[in-house]
């Protein structure tokens, strides 16, 4: 799911990763609006909030806005320098580390994010779009851009173009390739839906705890992707071993 990539990558593979990461951004997508009605998993309104501040000359705010586009940017570029850095020398951990940093965010969010709020929900903000930045940067690098999962408007563009072509491609491969496109969006928009319908059902009890339940999909993916590459690799050394005379 998180480590193969490029020829080795199939589409049950990219199909499993969109399930996870977008059910983990539609919970940090409500659960943000609902602690600082702040949009934490994308950029595009606040860059319009930024524009309209600067031209009310409320250059405060605006610089605010201009963290939130920064933050998610810096997320970004961070998650895909340590894939770089670590595929000279710990190939290994390439795409454990971005995920262990993101739901370690998530995780000291959802214990001290309450205290935030009350004295800086800015930085809760912030956190949450560096985090969302760097989710969305290792997948994209993981499945070659094929999939993105902190923002639904790009989908259903995408999703639109894929339905509109079903009445003109007619061939066999065509199609088949446009149902596993559709499958494929339609599969991050419902779990982004479902996170996002899980936070709000829980947020009204468990606050900002609800980040918790994000944090540990992240690390139970990381655990199964690990456990599923020992039992693989277990079985093809007692295969290699049993072919031995």
């Amino acid at each position: 799911m998180f480590r193969h990539k490029g020829k080795t990558r199939t589409f049950k593979h990219n199909l499993s990763i969109a399930s996870l990461l977008s059910f983990v951004a539609g919970i940090v997508n409500v659960a943000g609006f609902l602690a600082v009605q702040r949009l934490t998993t994308n950029v595009t309104g606040h860059f319009a909030f930024f524009v309209d501040e600067i031209f009310k000359l409320n250059f405060w705010q605006g610089f605010i806005y201009f963290l939130y586009i920064f933050f998610f940017f810096l997320g970004s570029f961070v998650s895909n320098l340590l894939i770089e850095l670590l595929s000279k020398t710990r190939v290994s951990l390439i795409y454990v580390v971005p995920t262990l940093i993101e739901s370690s965010i998530l995780l000291f969010l959802a214990v001290f994010g309450q205290v935030l709020i009350s004295h800086n929900p800015n930085l809760l903000a912030c956190s949450l779009l560096f985090a969302m930045g760097l989710q969305n940067s290792l997948v994209t690098t993981i499945s070659n851009a094929t999939v993105r999962t902190t923002h639904l408007t790009g989908l259903f563009t995408d999703l639109g173009i894929e339905l509109s072509q079903l009445f003109f491609y007619k061939q066999k491969e065509q199609k088949h390739k446009l149902y596993s496109s559709i499958k494929l969006r339609l599969t991050i928009i419902t779990f982004f839906f479902l996170g996002g319908l899980l936070s709000g059902i829980f947020y009204s009890t468990l606050k900002l705890y609800v980040l918790a339940i994000a944090a540990a999909i992240l690390l139970i993916g990381i655990l199964y992707d690990n456990l599923k590459l020992k039992l693989i690799l277990q079985k093809r050394s007692h295969n290699q071993q049993s072919k031995i005379p």
